[in-house]
């Protein structure tokens, strides 16, 4: 099914905007809305982020109900879809206080059939749903410049049209119903989490051929051998800095999603396979809650730079 790259959406006046889960892409997201002019209300587990954010304009939610009785667009970023059940379904839900005509936009990597699914329960409400994942990192989030992968009802667009764009510098459309986002979203994972493995495991080859790390890092980074995630991630091990942007535990769920996905239709996937047990390796040992980069951690033999 064919895109539309950098989606021209239609501009209305600034609309009053819920976003669910401040970790740092939807801290990002809140900050990127608040500068567009939005009224931007917040809500987190972690009531003092949500203070936080609110002390410099916009509105820090007690519940999620008050969320939902305050605005028409409710812009989800939790980890996974157990967490958005929770936020729709589970005590305190939003799913029974949204009204009808609101946009509930699902910013997590899912299951697209778990989307397929959740599209037509909040239908079922008159609720409108965008299935859009993001993608581009902290950083991209708080410019308002990450990507954003669509699919959904036009009404859905209609409504939400000018949010998207102050959330994102790239909105996709890939589709007139939800799981073509959360499909393409799930591939571009297989791409990241196998680039992250393959760039541990030549650091690692590197290090145990004694090569110095940092100019091995020069030469790669203006190589053909060079990909975004070596270029990106492996500063992280040259610093021996393993501060979680994206963590180990987020490859595992995300390369498990993928290789879920691809056994529906019995089509293999060797290198999300292999992918997936070094990042289940890394966890296992205890690294799952550092940085993905900490996948690197797996490789027997080697020195690892320390921390300056």
């Amino acid at each position: 099914m064919p895109d539309e790259p950098a989606m021209s959406l239609p501009q209305s006046t600034p609309r009053r905007v819920g976003v669910i889960g401040l970790g740092a892409m939807g801290a990002g997201i809140a900050q990127s809305l608040r500068r567009a002019g939005h009224d931007v209300h917040v809500y987190d587990i972690r009531s003092e982020a949500a203070a936080a954010f609110a002390a410099d304009g916009g509105v820090a939610c007690a519940t999620l109900a008050d969320m939902a009785a305050a605005c028409d667009i409710i812009i989800s970023v939790v980890v996974n879809a157990a967490q958005t059940e929770s936020v729709l379904y589970g005590d305190g839900g939003i799913a029974t206080a949204l009204r009808p005509g609101a946009v509930f936009v699902m910013c997590s990597t899912v299951d697209p059939n778990w989307s397929i699914a959740l599209e037509a329960r909040l239908a079922e409400q008159g609720v409108l749903y965008l299935d859009a994942p993001i993608s581009g990192g902290a950083a991209k989030a708080a410019a308002g410049q990450m990507t954003m992968m669509t699919a959904g009802a036009n009404a859905a667009y209609d409504a939400c049209g000018a949010v998207l764009e102050s959330m994102a510098g790239k909105v996709y459309r890939l589709g007139d119903r939800a799981g073509s986002g959360s499909k393409v979203k799930i591939i571009n994972q297989l791409l990241a989490g196998v680039h992250i493995a393959a760039a541990a495991e030549a650091m690692a080859l590197g290090l145990r051929e004694g090569v110095d790390a940092d100019a091995l890092y020069e030469v790669i980074t203006h190589s053909a051998g060079n990909s975004w995630m070596f270029e990106n991630r492996m500063p992280h091990v040259l610093a021996g800095d393993y501060t979680p942007l994206s963590a180990v535990d987020i490859f595992v769920k995300d390369l498990g999603l993928v290789l879920d996905t691809a056994r529906h239709s019995k089509f293999p996937l060797p290198l999300a396979s292999t992918a997936h047990q070094m990042f289940m390796q890394a966890s296992t040992a205890g690294h799952g809650r550092e940085d993905d980069s900490a996948v690197i951690k797996i490789f027997p033999g080697i020195t690892l730079p320390e921390a300056t």
